[in-house]
């Protein structure tokens, strides 16, 4: 009962994928690597999910319910420890780590937006997340705030003006009037979450599947509550702003207060993401 997504199979190749799917390089029992909880290939949907660095990839499997068929681009650090994990709590099977010198997805050094360029040459924006439980009435949703740390222009715009919402709407964000309106789903965007930490925002890719908007450098861990509320809902909000228009904030209720607060300037789009993983 596996399934090797089209993205994973032009990785491992035909011949790789056709293996697994025939029994020959699947594990019988495996921990998935979303919630970490024990699975079985023969009894229950499993997913297999590739994560590619600079000089490795690593094959490894979760439960379809959790994650489906996809390639994460990871950090080459970053996927060290993987392989260091996923060897601690199970065998590895025979040929799922490969070298992969001229795999199409790099992880990228530091998180930055896609497509976006730099107000000044040598001066790329920064993407900054900040996890939350925003209240939409009465229920409690996980999301994320997300805001540059400059200004974020359209390619080849040498001008310096942000874009970064307009960017947003133009991929089908909406401008928010009311914080305690859930906004609509975005078809193709998703939030990934492996290894019970927060890996990445995924758009949708040109030729197909998802791809990464924004990617952490390192995993980043939430909440207990943030995991449970996105879990239960199966979805996060996700919330962008312009540089400056927020900033850190320490607690969730001043979150809320500087959001409302750029709501109020007509300075905020969002959207609904599902949830990839718990």
């Amino acid at each position: 009962m596996l399934d090797v997504s089209d993205e994973v199979r032009s990785e491992i190749g035909d011949d790789e994928a056709d293996r697994l799917l025939g029994g020959d390089r699947a594990p019988d029992s495996y921990e998935c690597t979303s919630c970490r909880t024990p699975g079985d290939t023969h009894v229950e949907p499993t997913s297999t999910v590739l994560f590619v660095g600079d000089e490795t990839a690593v094959l490894a499997f979760a439960h379809a319910r959790c994650i489906p068929s996809q390639v994460v681009p990871v950090a080459e650090e970053q996927l060290v420890g993987a392989v260091r994990s996923i060897n601690q709590s199970q065998p590895a099977a025979p040929g799922l780590t490969v070298p992969a010198p001229d795999l199409a997805l790099p992880a990228p050094a530091t998180p930055t937006a896609p497509a976006a360029q730099p107000p000044a040459p040598g001066q790329a924006a920064i993407l900054g997340i900040t996890c939350g439980l925003v209240l939409h009435g009465k229920v409690g949703h996980a999301s994320l705030v997300v805001e540059p740390t400059g200004p974020v222009g359209r390619p080849g715009s040498t001008s310096g003006e942000d874009e970064f919402l307009d960017l947003l709407q133009d991929a089908g964000f909406q401008p928010v009037a009311d914080l305690d309106e859930t906004p609509e789903q975005l078809p193709g965007w998703s939030v990934l979450v492996a290894m019970g930490k927060l890996h990445a925002i995924l758009q949708p890719a040109a030729a197909g599947g998802s791809t990464g908007w924004w990617q952490a450098h390192q995993p980043l861990q939430v909440t207990d509550a943030w995991r449970m509320a996105a879990s239960q809902l199966s979805e996060v909000t996700m919330y962008a702003v312009p540089a400056g228009m927020v900033g850190r904030q320490p607690r969730e209720d001043l979150l809320r207060q500087a959001l409302e607060r750029a709501v109020a300037l007509g300075q905020v789009v969002a959207a609904s993401l599902p949830l990839a993983g718990t």
